[in-house]
């Protein structure tokens, strides 16, 4: 192949002769669509097969399930990483089918693969593969370290793994994701990159109903039935929830495309009318440019918990479920990598992944057109050109965007954010938009999903094997991580993880799942 190293090349000739099977393990993912930090068919899938394929796999890393880290060694070199993502979004299950259907045997409110991340998984999986054929066959040293990281929806694991130590020594990390951004797909993040996102649950337990207005009894009864009940959790979740909606206003200036969102896993555990609801739980979740404004918001949030609880005669506790940084740019990263991609050349899509396109068109009773999905698809955006179009959104201040704790590499090693697009429906005629079951379909479907996980598999392998053996293009990564972090970890700019090392991971609450029961399997709806 003209342009390749020997190693290159081969890594190349791998992912073409292998495409077939890798294909049929992305169907794998796809159809298992476990929810965040339940993902237990996914992360034992990887788990098994990286070990066939020679990888040293410790399970179960930093105390979560279905974590894994996998090394595998061709002698001493530089140590590059990337990862599988593999969560599910819950209420999102559909069929590869061009009409609105869950899949078959699942409640509508089942989990299902939207970003997705089961081809997010397999692109940087199958990259690793092929790079570590290439280093096999043409006797490169160095050290492959691979990820499995759970709950990415909810930026559970990497600020976990990254606050116990796991990044370290790391020289380069690889974070791929799908997209369908026109300004910046099929490209990377160059200087604006993802911004923090913190979630913490508030607990409220009523733990003494019977000190509720004491005293106070009808008739002298000493019963549940002739006193007033206390308020309890429901109450104090309730008013959790509503209050702290009515001071969103008021946490945060309105600018900086912050974002708050909730989630309420228990309500109550009360079956008798007469009963103080004993325990609940009310999960908020913030996405916010700065660690400054993450921190101003939680403070409001912790004061409307302290008063709430005392209103409703309850105790409140609040506990991290996810605490990540702003995320760490490195040019020299995106400029190796983005090399690479235009060589590559961007993905393509076939005449049977737009005849399905086409399908969904008519479905919908728009107009079928011939180039049903996304213009912009097929070109790459330099990231140089994709970071105009991000500075033209947002004010000269922000420096961070969105969210994702790919963010939490970046901080221990140089990090590229590679995107390659997904496919996506060109805009509707009427200027409505597409329904969500859309994209979900096209996620199921080989002949519109494979282009996108195969093209960021054919990056990410000849990205390894370059930063593998161009010790020139390696230094300029590292040296400008270390300027950036006032000399590297620990140095005078350098943010530590926000996240203690004994941290315990929030594995425990009712996270939506699929259980077995006597009546077999169910979906569970907290």
């Amino acid at each position: 192949m003209t342009g390749w190293s020997d190693a290159q090349a081969e890594a190349l000739d791998w992912l073409k002769a292998n495409h077939e099977a890798l294909s049929k393990d992305h169907m794998t993912i796809y159809d298992f669509h476990e929810p965040s930090w339940r993902e237990y068919r996914s992360s034992a899938w990887y788990m098994d097969r990286l070990e066939a394929e020679g990888f040293t796999v410790e399970r179960g890393t930093g105390g979560m399930p279905t974590a894994f880290r996998a090394t595998w060694s061709n002698g001493e070199g530089p140590a590059i990483a990337g990862y599988a993502e593999y969560d599910a979004v819950p209420g999102q299950s559909q069929a590869a089918v061009p009409r609105r259907q869950p899949r078959e045997g699942t409640s509508k409110h089942a989990a299902g693969h939207t970003d997705p991340h089961s081809a997010l998984g397999i692109g940087a999986f199958a990259g690793f593969l092929a790079a570590k054929r290439g280093m096999e066959e043409h006797g490169i040293p160095g050290t492959l370290v691979f990820f499995g990281e759970p709950a990415e929806k909810l930026c559970g694991a990497k600020p976990i793994h990254a606050a116990k130590g796991y990044y370290d020594g790391l020289d380069a990390a690889i974070s791929f994701h799908p997209h369908s951004f026109p300004a910046l797909t099929n490209g990377c993040f160059w200087e604006t990159t993802s911004a923090p996102l913190w979630s913490r649950m508030y607990t409220f337990e009523c733990e003494h109903p019977e000190t509720w207005q004491q005293g106070h009894s009808a008739g002298g009864v000493t019963h549940t039935h002739a006193a007033a009940r206390a308020p309890g959790a429901i109450d104090a979740v309730c008013m959790m929830y509503t209050t702290s909606k009515m001071m969103k206003e008021s946490m945060l200036p309105h600018t900086g495309s912050w974002a708050m969102n909730e989630f309420i896993p228990i309500a109550g555990q009360a079956t008798s009318d007469n009963i103080a609801p004993a325990v609940g739980q009310v999960q908020f979740t913030l996405r916010a440019p700065s660690i400054e404004m993450c921190e101003a918001a939680y403070a409001v949030l912790d004061r409307n918990a302290e008063h709430v609880a005392g209103m409703t005669h309850c105790t409140w506790r609040a506990d991290w479920i996810a605490r990540t940084r702003a995320g760490l740019p490195n040019k020299a990263m995106a400029e190796i990598t983005f090399r690479n991609f235009e060589k590559l050349g961007p993905p393509k899509w076939s005449k049977e992944a737009k005849d399905f396109a086409r399908e969904i068109q008519k479905e919908l009773g728009t107009p079928e057109t011939d180039e049903p999905l996304l213009a912009g698809m097929e070109k790459l955006t330099p990231p140089w050109e994709a970071e105009k179009s991000f500075r033209e959104q947002l004010p000269a201040w922000q420096l961070n965007y969105a969210a994702d704790d790919y963010v939490d590499y970046t901080w221990h090693c140089p990090t590229v954010r590679l995107y390659v697009a997904r496919p996506t429906m060109e805009p509707r005629p009427d200027g409505a938009r597409w329904p969500e079951w859309v994209r979900h379909a096209m996620n199921g479907v080989p002949a519109i999903i494979d282009p996108m996980w195969s093209k960021a598999a054919e990056v990410i392998s000849t990205t390894v094997l370059d930063l593998m053996t161009d010790k020139d293009a390696l230094a300029r990564a590292k040296a400008e991580f270390e300027e950036r972090t006032g000399g590297g970890i620990g140095g005078t700019k350098w943010v530590a993880p926000l996240l203690p090392a004994d941290f315990a991971p929030p594995i425990h609450y009712r996270w939506p799942e699929y259980v077995d029961t006597p009546r077999g399997p169910e979906w569970t709806m907290p």
